[in-house]
């Protein structure tokens, strides 16, 4: 029997361990990258960045239909069974509006990033239309060539850059336009020297020698900004008071749970009618995120009715 990775969404295609054989099936490329662990079991090396870009491929390849997929050097490589927990627990909080998921639930993505991940999976698993934002122009154009690159994908997801390096939401929902949801994976360390020592964690976690290489991908917009996390959720959480009636929830991932404190006087102080926290877990990383909404239970209701 295949060992269960523990705390996943029941409906997240990742339970197993990875299917190797199967998965070079569908990506060749893959088995360049295996190699057997102390026990004698096949694995992939996790420090070796272009083995994890390759098991991304894989991945989105075999589950999601995703048949070419492919990021810039040195761009965030996100893991996909916690990205996937992320959209499915994003569906339940949807289905509570009004006991079934919206049809064809519009989703904003707050700096999607090269990679595309969450429309990539959101819009196989759900059929959901999502809208891109990115600041950065390079990752737009590579988040563009992965649609570009897949017939059919140009119907569910657009992309937006935000030319304003300072907004967040500003500019990005446009009048009389009107989302189910957003998302965001905010940069979560407060500087360039935060996200090495975090990279070197990783590597020390994962045996690894010391190294200057963010091996697990990122440029400096994707993993810091002044004041971390906490700065830049409190932040949109600001700006989401403006399109508090065209975005039913607004969501962000946290990374950390004592930052939730303060998030939490931010969203009381935004005059949030409701805030929900999803706990979700991948093995022994614990995450999570959280949701507010300027909606009382019977304008959500009408939200939903009206996108259906």
């Amino acid at each position: 029997m295949k060992a269960q990775k523990p705390g996943l969404h029941p409906r997240n295609r990742h339970h197993d361990r990875y299917d190797l054989p199967a998965l070079c099936k569908d990506t060749p490329a893959l088995a360049a990258f295996i190699v057997s662990n102390p026990a004698g079991e096949q694995t992939i090396n996790f420090a070796d960045p272009d083995a994890v870009k390759t098991l991304n491929q894989a991945l989105l390849a075999h589950f999601y239909q995703v048949k070419a997929w492919n990021i810039p050097e040195g761009f965030l490589c996100p893991p996909v069974p916690g990205r996937a927990d992320y959209m499915h627990h994003l569906a339940d909080l949807l289905t509570e509006a009004n006991g079934s998921l919206p049809q064809n639930a519009s989703v904003l993505d707050i700096g999607t990033g090269a990679n595309l991940i969450y429309p990539l999976i959101g819009s196989h698993e759900y059929g959901w239309r999502f809208t891109g934002t990115e600041v950065s122009a390079e990752a737009l154009t590579a988040a563009q060539a992965i649609i570009d690159a897949n017939p059919g994908m140009s119907r569910q997801i657009r992309l937006r850059r935000q030319k304003d390096e300072h907004a967040i939401l500003a500019g990005m929902i446009h009048k009389n336009e009107f989302f189910e949801a957003m998302v965001c994976n905010p940069p979560f360390h407060d500087s360039a020297e935060s996200a090495r020592e975090g990279n070197e964690r990783k590597r020390r976690n994962l045996g690894q020698q010391k190294h200057d290489t963010l091996n697990f991908g990122g440029q400096n917009q994707e993993l810091w900004c002044e004041g971390g996390e906490v700065a830049f959720i409190r932040k949109m959480i600001a700006e989401s008071r403006e399109y508090g009636r065209q975005v039913m929830w607004f969501t962000s991932l946290v990374s950390r749970g004592d930052n939730l404190p303060m998030l939490y006087s931010a969203l009381t102080e935004a005059g949030a009618v409701k805030v929900v926290k999803k706990e979700m877990a991948q093995g022994q990383k614990q995450s999570r995120f959280i949701a507010w909404t300027f909606l009382d239970e019977d304008k959500r209701r009408r939200f939903v009715a009206r996108a259906r």
